[in-house]
């Protein structure tokens, strides 16, 4: 297979596991995260156990000018691109008032923009392929409104709704886009998000980041529009559906307030 796949956020978590997914399918690699001797690490595993060519770029996604560094890389490579994997993101936990704005920000950079901006860099190449594939990373708190992870979960709904729109848009070109929405999972994300005194909570809940991954290369090759792993997960999504927003909002509050 001539394929390449890109992933974000790819030294830990779900999009390592997502890329060691895909390499076991003979996808070759494109391999974005912060951390170039993880990567680097990652990607001569990778090439020694699948056989397959790895391309890593160390990069911080939340910086402005990263989705076109991005894109000119891929560029100078040439290589076909069939499937995006937008994993990379973070979370940050407290009042929204009280949370540093610049690090809001940040988050917003890359939950959002990095996400929209390289889907939209890597369209035409996706386009030219017989059939592609998205994959954009949400979280089940992009269902409701979550004080005290406000502007996370707003990310998170706006990841969604994107997602399902432009699915529609790309069906007649063949690129197939899924959104996943995993529910806690055991990396590094709650500490990142200054969730340690919720680790009671998190750790009860958690999924394994190679069952989450597992779940969300079905669902994309499969072609949903929405991949929820774990059935606490379904079960607290139809909870959200049916019940008032405000009573939803309440035990939100309850159970994430700072």
């Amino acid at each position: 297979m001539n394929e390449y796949a890109l992933v974000t956020g790819a030294s830990q978590g779900i999009g390592k596991y997502i890329a060691e997914i895909l390499a076991k399918k003979g996808y070759n690699l494109l391999l974005v995260s912060r951390s170039k001797d993880v990567l680097l690490s990652f990607k001569e595993e990778l090439e020694i156990d699948h056989h397959i060519s790895v391309e890593v770029y160390a990069l911080d996604l939340s910086l402005s000018d990263s989705p076109v560094l991005i894109k000119q890389w891929i560029d100078e490579l040439e290589v076909p691109i069939s499937v995006l994997v937008n994993n990379a993101g973070f979370g940050l936990w407290g009042r929204f008032e009280e949370l540093s704005l610049a690090e809001q920000q940040q988050m917003i950079a890359l939950n959002i923009g990095a996400l929209t901006a390289l889907t939209a860099y890597l369209l035409p190449k996706l386009k030219q392929q017989k059939e592609a594939y998205i994959l954009q990373v949400a979280s089940t708190a992009a269902y409701q409104s979550v004080p005290s992870l406000a502007v996370y979960a707003a990310s998170k709904a706006y990841v969604l709704s994107f997602t399902r729109a432009i699915r529609q848009e790309l069906k007649k070109h063949r690129v197939y886009v899924s959104c996943l929405s995993p529910g806690p999972v055991a990396t590094g994300f709650a500490n990142r998000a200054g969730m340690q005194a919720l680790s009671h909570l998190t750790e009860k809940y958690n999924m394994k980041p190679a069952v989450v991954a597992e779940e969300a290369v079905k669902g994309l090759f499969e072609r949903k529009a929405e991949i929820v792993p774990g059935a606490m997960n379904k079960l607290q999504l139809i909870g959200v559906k049916f019940f008032p927003k405000i009573l939803v909002e309440r035990i939100a509050a309850n159970l994430y307030d700072k």
